[in-house]
């Protein structure tokens, strides 16, 4: 996004942020009403989740809505009212309000509505994994389904198909990952097939940087000849956590051909110690 539409995702992601916000507000308010806290400190992030991807996908599909929605001229009143009236009671009350207060903003091109609307349930799918303390595990998980997606041309194929429909894809991960996978994971990768992106892994890659960005931390990833150790891990991110000065999550994908050392990229940056770089190094200095 740019512009404008830059500008108002990032402010409405702001305000989904963990200490305020729309999630927060909604939690005060359900506190109120029942005389204690709402479960887990606010409402449900997961159906927030749910709900504004659903409206992303009305967006998709519905041109004129799209439009109107973004129309700078016409006031933020009126936009709200109609979010109410096309939406109503289908939408959680926070999702309501993200999307009413979404409308309210100014947008580049109408599409970028519809994409913000999937960001934000991304972060909001994230919020659901904070608060089942498995924020780490979705990271891992959302990696290791990227790479199996990557390594599986039948499965890629399969959700990639456009013959299959959206409700035979998600069977299809479902049957894969549930189980096996968090709840926020599962989520996340169905959404991934029902998304604007071009492919499943695609969708999944922009989705890990979200969590990322959320989680204020880079993503490392190391390519090693074999797995690394619990403790050997948590070293390499300690080590490049000073360096960066951020926190950094690393994934680790195993290609026997490095033969050993490691090669870790962290956005651009590349820092390739396996020992086949060595031997290319080598070989051209003996060419030289």
């Amino acid at each position: 996004m740019r512009g404008a539409s830059a500008e108002s995702l990032a402010a409405l992601t702001d305000e989904l942020g963990p200490s305020s916000g729309f999630l927060s507000k909604v939690a005060g308010w359900a506190a109120k009403v029942t005389g204690g806290d709402a479960p887990d400190g606010e409402p449900d992030a997961e159906r927030t989740a749910e709900d504004l991807f659903g409206v992303a996908d009305v967006l998709r599909r519905e041109k004129t809505l799209r439009r109107t929605l973004t129309d700078a001229s016409l006031p933020a009143e009126a936009k709200s009212g109609l979010v109410r009236q096309i939406f109503g009671g289908a939408l959680s009350r926070s999702a309501g309000e993200v999307v009413e207060a979404a409308a309210a903003r100014k947008w580049t091109e109408p599409r970028d509505l519809a994409d913000a609307m999937e960001h934000l349930g991304v972060v909001s799918a994230v919020r659901a994994a904070e608060q089942r303390e498995e924020a780490e595990s979705l990271e891992s998980e959302l990696f290791a389904f990227e790479r199996i997606v990557a390594d599986s041309p039948e499965l890629r194929d399969a959700l990639s198909d456009p013959v299959r429909s959206n409700a035979d894809k998600r069977g299809l991960i479902e049957a894969l990952l549930g189980g096996r996978a968090t709840k926020a994971t599962i989520q996340l990768a169905v959404q991934a097939v029902s998304g604007s992106h071009r492919t499943v892994a695609l969708a999944i890659e922009d989705y890990r940087h979200i969590v990322a960005e959320h989680r204020d931390r880079l993503i490392a990833t190391v390519v090693a000849a074999h797995d690394l150790a619990e403790d050997d891990a948590r070293r390499l991110s300690e080590v490049l956590a000073r360096q960066y000065g951020r926190p950094v999550h690393v994934d680790v994908r195993v290609d026997p051909d490095v033969i050993g050392g490691l090669r870790v990229q962290i956005g651009d940056d590349v820092i390739d110690g396996t020992v086949v770089s060595r031997l290319d190094d080598a070989r051209r200095r003996l060419a030289g």
